[in-house]
Parts: C-alpha cells; structure tokens; sequence
C-alpha cells in the first residue's frame, strides 16, 4: 500500500538517526502525479456531460432492444416481468414478515459494522507495515553511509573514481542478503547536465525525480548525513512496472549520490493475506449473527404467529382456542392473557346468548299468551263496533278508535312473532315460481288506497316479458307492500315511481319517492327495530316500527338485498334484489341505487317498457288498466 511521505520521521527513525548522527528527512511530494479520474478508473467529469453519457447510453441500449429478433424481445420482456414479480415478492414479504425485517435489518448493519473495522484495521495493519519498513529503510541506509565513509575514503582522489564507486555499490549490494532485500545505485555526475550510473543501471528510472533534486540541492549545500526518502515505483529495464518501493537517497561525496530501493512485495503480500483473511472472517461473521438472529427472532416471532392465528380462529366463532402456556416469561404472559380474554369472551358471549334465548322466548311467549285475551277483546269489540249507531257520538268515536287500536295492536302481534321467529332461526322459506310484476300489482292494492286518501299517485315501470323468479310468495308481497306503504306515507303526495327489471340471475325492484328524504347514515338505521327519522312524527298508517326490519329479514331468508338510498328533500329509494332460482349467489343487481340512473335505466334501456302508467284503483281494490277502473 502506497502513503504520502510526511513531513517529520517516525519515533523508530529518529532513535536511528540520532545513534548514527544523522538526520532525516522526507520528500514531500516527491510521488508520480496520477492520471486525473475517479476512483473506479472511469472519466470524471461535470455532472451534465455524466448525465449526457447516462442518457446516449441508455438510448443505444433501447435502440440494441428493439434491434433484436421478436423471440429474443420476448424472452426480455419476459425476464423483466419475472423480475418485477419477484421484487414485489420480496416486499410484500418484507413487508409481512417481522422476522424477515429483523434479519435483514441485522445483516446489514452487520455488514457495515465489519466493513468499517475491516477498513480500520487493514489501514492500521497497513501503516505499521510502511512504518516497519521505513525504520528499516533509514536504518540500512544509515549503515552503508557509513560504510562509504569509512571503507572507500572517498574525500580522496581514488575514492571518487568510478571502479571505486563501482566496486563500493557491490560491495552495498552484498549486504542485501540472497533474497535482494534491498537494491543499491548510484549516481555519479561526470560533466555538467550528464549522470553516470554505478550499479543496478536498470533500476536508476526507478528514483524519483523529485528525490534526485532534494539529495542534490543537499549536496551543493553541504556534505550532510541528512537522509532523504519517498515511496515509488520499481520500473524493469522495458520501462515496465515491477512493484511499489521505497526509495532512500544521501549525498556521499560532492559528486556522488547513494540511493537504496527497498521493494514492498512482502509487505504487500502479507497485507493482501490479512485482506482475505479478514474478508473470510467479516463473511463468516456476518453468516454467523444471521443465523443466531434468526433462531432468536423466531423464538419470539412464532408464539406471536400462533396468538394471531389463534385470534383469527376465535374471530371465526370457534370460542375454545386457547395457545399453549410454558414458563413464566413475557411470552407465557402473553399466551395466559389471551387465554383469559378468550375465556372471558366466551364467557360473555354465553351470557349473551342466554340473555337473547330468554328475550326471545319471552317475547314468543307474551305473543301467544296474549292472543287469547285480545281474541276475547276482539270479539267484544266487534260487537260494540257493529252497533255504533245506536251510540252516542261519543261512544261511537270511541268504538271506532278501539277498532283502530285493537286491529294495529293484532299486526304488531303478528309482527313480534315473525321477528321472534328470524331471530330463533325458524323461519322457512316456501319457493315457487312467480312472476315479480304479478306480486308488484298485487301488493300494490292497499297502497293505492292510501295514496288515494293522500292524493299521491303510483306509477309502475314494468318490462314486457314475465319476470320470473323462485320466491315466497307471502313474504315477498310483504317486503311490497311495507316499501309502498312508507313510500305513499312518506312522499307528501307526490309521486311514487315502482320500477321492475331482471338479467339472467336475478330481478329487482325500486320503489322511488319524492319526500324528506334520508338524512347521510340512516340508510342502514332505517332497518332498525322501532327506528323514526322523526319521533315526533305520526304513524298515519297505523305502522308497528318492524316492518323494514321484517323485510330486510324477508329479503335474507330469500339470499338477496334490500338497500336504501336518500338525500334530504329529494326522496329516497329502496331497491329489493332477488336471485332468480332459490339458493343462488348475487353478483349484482339489474337496477342501479340511484334515483336518476334507475329511472334512465327503466325508461331507456328495458325494450319495450310502457311509459309511466297510472293504475287507478278498481271497486273491488285491485289496480285497474289504463283505459279505467272496470276495463
């Protein structure tokens, strides 16, 4: 590894010099200018020409794509949809998976902490080499100035002749050892401009320049034991690089200059085998914290995997799952407090269907015993109901409103039963084939004596061909008739449109009025028990407060819908939807909810449908035709 000379000597190096009494010191800057680029060996350069190049790269990559055989445009667009379902994959997993995230989160902070020890220590491990290396450097160069000093008598005449300069770099280059652990050259300057080369000519390119004008300027100034060094590279004869060195430089005589070479390739060899070794380890490591991170999420994970299937099976109705307690930490905590909820919710939940069993016997209970005596009471009743005439007027009034009273009071008793009867389960259903629109007219019959009464009139969008479907009769008419009754006395005496369409699975009904309305959020209330938009309001018709609880329960029994659409002072809708054949799954409904779209609906695209018909009342209360009550 290559280091900046600096501009002091190490502790090592100064205990050396100060034994031989010499100083040294470093070429600062004395190092080969690299090639001006980035770190990964591309061309830097500004951010648009970068972004320009991105772009004309991608563009003959695109240009490459639409190039190639349709087969093989094919096969990548096959490769990119893999790769896209199987990235998506992976994030839906991560996002699922707390495990997964928990390892994953660990992996890579693993890697960045190995990374930046691993960094940390190869660049420690790296400058205790170069320092090593570089006392050593000192040291020996130390040594063989002072060998020329004292062997070759180099003030002298003969000293400085070249066989003596010759015969001292050998006698340096000896000292090396069989392993060449150092290389020795010198530099002698013949004539002004001109260097002779004394030992090892092949290595002098080797000497960086900038330590040759450092060891020289030193050498006009004074005759020193100043020793100069700088890292470089080792270059063959072929001008080819060998490996990186460490160059040392002294002045040994006014004309003569001693440069060792100490290559790097055993410190270079015992970093790179620390490198791998590290890698190995760092590798190995991180494997290592996976695994065991791995084991202890799932430790974790899988009691809270069973406490979410467990929930989920409780959830479902089956009230005897409980998970499975072992020992005394927070995870057996957690698996005692759930068992508890669970106990304690089907211990409520037992309560409550106790609770609802009693009232709902109870309220069969009150019905039937309290049809005997309002039997009875009717019966009186009647009496005193046929001979008001001969009553006074106000016991006539009052014998009138007993009736009243008493014929509502058997409708709200039939209804109690009928809802006792859903809520029991009880409640059968008798299918038969039957034509939808025949059940529409015939259900319509005391609607239009309400709405006569009121002054509303009823309008029915029909189909012309038979709508048939596999009902109960009873019920259905039921539904019909509650929906018409609470759109006449709900309309203010406009009109009510009743609108009947069927596909293949299924046929509806909407029954459209032009009243106050639903407020926003009481399209479902509007199916509670005993619910009024309007407490204050009457009950004209004489209603018990179940009938669209009943029809909501009508509708269910059959597998279909009933829905509710209002806006305030603009009306309301109630669709009942029904599949065809008895049991069948609903996909939709041939009406739309809407109170615009189901007119369009029924008036543009059911070939054949007669326009908004009136249908007056007949004497004997059915709805007549068009050409009058008795046609």
């Amino acid at each position: 590894m290559r280091r900046a000379a600096g501009n002091g000597s190490a502790p090592g190096e100064a205990r050396t010099a100060a034994a031989l009494g010499a100083t040294t010191v470093d070429s600062n800057g004395v190092r080969a200018n690299p090639a001006r680029g980035s770190a990964n060996g591309r061309a830097s350069g500004p951010p648009g020409a970068t972004h320009a190049l991105f772009e004309a790269g991608t563009g003959s990559a695109r240009l490459v794509a639409h190039r190639l055989p349709p087969a093989f445009q094919r096969l990548l667009r096959t490769v990119r949809r893999q790769v896209k379902s199987a990235a998506g994959l992976v994030v839906r997993r991560w996002h699922r998976s707390l495990q997964l995230r928990v390892i994953g989160t660990t992996l890579v902070v693993s890697v960045a902490v190995v990374a930046i020890l691993g960094i940390f220590l190869i660049q420690q491990i790296a400058n205790g080499l170069l320092d090593h290396e570089r006392t050593q450097a000192l040291s020996q160069t130390s040594d063989g100035l002072v060998f020329a000093q004292t062997a070759s008598q180099l003030p002298g005449q003969k000293g400085t002749s070249p066989p003596a300069l010759f015969a001292l770099a050998e006698a340096l280059q000896a000292g090396s050892g069989p392993g060449n652990a150092y290389d020795v050259v010198i530099l002698q300057q013949s004539s002004p401009g001109l260097v002779r080369v004394l030992g090892n000519r092949a290595l002098s390119p080797s000497i960086p320049s900038k330590l040759e004008a450092k060891v020289a300027g030193e050498q006009k100034r004074s005759l020193s034991n100043t020793l100069y060094w700088a890292p470089t590279m080792l270059m063959s004869a072929a001008n080819k690089p060998l490996g990186p060195a460490l160059a040392v430089g002294v002045p040994i005589s006014p004309r003569a200059q001693l440069y060792y070479l100490f290559p790097l390739t055993q410190q270079l060899q015992t970093l790179k085998l620390v490198q791998n070794t590290l890698l190995l380890a760092g590798a190995g490591l991180v494997v290592l914290l996976a695994v065991i991170v791995s084991l202890v999420t799932r430790w974790v994970v899988v009691p809270i995997r069973q406490a979410a299937q467990a929930a989920t099976r409780v959830s479902a109705g089956n009230l005897d799952e409980r998970m499975a307690a072992r020992g005394t930490d927070d995870l057996a905590a957690l698996a005692n407090s759930f068992n508890e909820m669970a106990g304690s919710l089907q211990d409520k939940l037992r309560e409550l269907e106790e609770l609802s069993k009693v009232q709902r016997q109870f309220v069969s209970d009150v019905s039937h015993e309290l049809r005997t005596p309002l039997s009875t009471i009717t019966l009186a009743a009647d009496v005193i109901f046929g001979s008001k005439e001969q009553l006074g007027p106000e016991a006539k009034r009052s014998a009138e409103l007993l009736q009243g009273q008493l014929e509502r009071f058997e409708v709200l008793l039939a209804d109690l039963l009928e809802i006792s009867r859903h809520d029991a389960n009880v409640a059968t259903l008798d299918a038969e084939s039957a034509d939808v629109c025949d059940l529409v007219l015939r259900a319509a019959a005391d609607a239009e004596q309400l709405a006569a009464r009121k002054g509303t009139r009823i309008d029915f969008r029909l189909p012309p061909d038979p709508c048939i479907a596999e009902v109960d009769r009873r019920r259905v008419e039921r539904v019909l008739r509650n929906l018409l009754d609470n759109a006449v006395e709900h309309g203010e005496g406009r009109d009510v449109v009743v609108t009947v369409a069927a596909d293949r699975d299924a046929v509806a009904v909407a029954v459209r009025d032009h009243g106050c309305g639903i407020r926003p959020g009481e399209q479902q209330l509007v199916f509670d028990r005993f619910w009024r938009a309007d407490p204050a309001r009457a009950r004209t018709t004489g209603g018990t407060g179940l009938g669209l609880a009943i029809a909501l329960e009508d509708a269910r029994l059959h597998g279909g819908w009933l829905q509710a659409w209002g806006e305030p002072d603009k009306g309301s809708v109630f669709r009942l939807t029904l599949p065809r054949a008895a049991g069948g799954q609903l996909a939709g409904s041939p009406l739309p909810l809407g109170p615009d779209e189901a007119e369009v609906a029924a008036a543009d695209e059911i070939v054949g449908v007669v326009d908004v018909v009136a249908y007056p009342v007949r004497q004997d209360g059915r709805p007549g035709t068009q050409g009058g009550p008795d046609d």
